[in-house]
């Protein structure tokens, strides 16, 4: 077994592809589009590398060309600031059940981030905080939501074994899209949260405002979730980027955003789970993937409520309560049968607490490792 930079186009490929070999045999994990993934590790394409370094390392079998596994280090410089904490990432970890394979993998990367001069390592970020995180810990039996990760139970044994400890637990929830005792409750909360904010304001995101709201969601963003662990503001041009996406797909009579007066203060945004669709694609979606996209979206009856969150000046006020009535009443008049809260901090109480009004039930973990 040998550890080899992948820098060459071949190298990027196979570093692509690889994942099609570790899962060839699971019937849960739901392939990526293959562009897609060339895109969230092209240093050209993601501006999230406008801050960030990566290297990819790929192991062999032997002296042949048989690739075993894979691993990127990652520095945000962004998070290193934002955060203050002088850490390197681990990413994109795809391996055969082999500790010194994995061991191997984790070490290259390891001191890669010691040539920069970043001792601590933390992972698997794909590429950071913002995007899929962790290794699944529970769950294997179901398919992944929409943008989080499916990983095989094996990879936590690799991870321990070569050193690496669990340092946060992210959980994800279940909720039924149903008209039952949660809408009595959230119409109490709302009624008493509207006497208290005469100047709340509930809107659903605008299909010929986009980019304005765009740029409101960014605000809100980048204030109601900057004390949360490991977060890093999004910069304008990742924003835009992830938006301009998720455009193609998001429902925007689900999309809410909440206001006082002209004052953005809270935003919460389900998205379909369009993993319904890619799990019928295997990666590719021309030029015969077409016909199968536009069938299968129009069969997805789940959500993953990915963003969901209010400035600190209005927390406790109810304000939650309200955007969740907002976005349940639409969900249920559209016609979708779940939905996923993910992920959620294992000490974030208060939204936990949030999940369990909504009788939402933990359903999948997700843990994060480091040295």
């Amino acid at each position: 077994m040998r550890i080899v930079k992948a820098d060459t186009k071949k190298q990027l490929k196979q570093f692509v592809k690889f994942p099609w070999k570790i899962y060839s045999k699971s019937g849960k994990w739901v392939p990526p589009l293959i562009s897609s993934a060339k895109g969230i590790i092209s240093e050209g394409k993601n501006p999230f590398w406008l801050h960030a370094r990566r290297q990819l390392f790929l192991a062999y079998e032997g002296n042949n060309n048989n690739v075993i596994g894979r691993i990127a280090a990652i520095i945000d410089y962004n998070y290193i600031s934002f955060q203050d904490d002088k850490c390197g990432f681990f990413g994109f970890f795809e391996c055969i059940d082999d500790v010194q394979t994995a061991k191997s993998l984790f070490c290259a990367a390891q001191e890669w981030l010691n040539e920069q001069g970043v001792k601590k390592m933390i992972g698997p970020m794909n590429p950071s905080t913002n995007d899929k995180c962790g290794f699944l810990l529970e769950g294997f039996d179901l398919h992944p939501s929409l943008m989080m990760p499916y990983t095989p139970e094996y990879y936590l044994k690799l991870a321990e074994r070569s050193g690496l400890k669990k340092i946060k637990e992210l959980y994800a929830y279940d909720m039924t899209v149903s008209a039952d005792s949660r809408l009595k409750r959230l119409e109490h909360v709302v009624e008493m949260a509207k006497k208290k904010l005469p100047g709340l304001k509930i809107r659903t995101i605008g299909k010929h405002s986009y980019e304005k709201d765009l740029k409101v969601a960014i605000s809100i963003y980048n204030r109601a979730w900057e004390k949360n662990w490991g977060f890093v503001p999004w910069s304008y041009e990742e924003f835009v980027s992830i938006a301009s996406k998720l455009k193609m797909i998001i429902d925007p009579e689900m999309a809410v955003i909440a206001s006082i007066g002209e004052e953005p203060i809270g935003m919460l945004v389900p998205l379909p789970d369009y993993n319904q669709v890619l799990r019928k694609l295997n990666g590719k979606i021309f030029p015969f993937g077409i016909f199968k996209f536009l069938y299968y979206r129009r069969k997805i009856d789940a959500l993953r409520l990915m963003v969901m969150g209010v400035v600190k000046e209005y927390r406790r006020k109810g304000i939650e309560a309200v955007m969740y009535e907002k976005s349940l009443k639409n969900a249920l008049r559209i016609g979708y049968k779940h939905c996923e809260l993910s992920w959620v901090l294992d000490d974030n109480i208060m939204t936990q607490r949030t999940a369990e009004m909504m009788n939402g039930r933990v359903y999948k973990k997700y843990a994060v490792y480091g040295n």
